[in-house]
This record gives C-alpha cells, structure tokens and sequence, in this order.
C-alpha cells in the first residue's frame, strides 16, 4: 500500500454533503464506513491528479529522454550503439 499523502493524524473535520439518497441508503444498508469511503477516494483521486500534473510539468524532459532512447537506445542495449 502507498504512503498516505496527507497527515495521518489530522483532526477530522466534519463537513455537509449532498449525494444521492438512493446510494446513501445502499450503503448504510450495507454498512459502508461512508468516512474512510471518502478520504480513501480522495486520496486516489489526488494521487491521480498529482500523477497528471507531474507528467504535464516534465512533459519536455520525458520526450527528450524518449527522443534519446529511440536513437541510442538504454545505457546497457549495446545494439544501438554508434
């Protein structure tokens, strides 16, 4: 399992929501922890979102990088070598 992204032991904080009544009540019925539901999908959904970000930002140097393997090949594939 990844490390958590945010403070383990930050203080919950209790907050006002609207969803669905229809996938409230599925839930209770089926004793979803709608809590540790939601801090689990937040933590994916920064994850993803840090994961789009990064790749934006170093967009360039991952081309150049994939520019330079297509030619030369990696460190230890000899066969591309000049």
């Amino acid at each position: 399992m990844p490390a958590p992204i945010s403070d383990p032991k930050a203080p919950k904080k209790a907050v006002n929501l609207a969803i669905n009544s229809d996938l409230l009540r599925q839930a209770r019925e089926m004793k979803i922890n709608l809590s540790q539901s939601l801090e689990t999908k937040l933590e994916q959904l920064l994850r993803e979102e840090r994961a789009r970000r990064w790749q934006e930002e170093n967009r360039e140097a991952i081309e150049a990088h994939n520019r330079y393997v297509e030619k030369f090949g990696v460190f230890n594939d000899i066969r591309k070598r000049p």
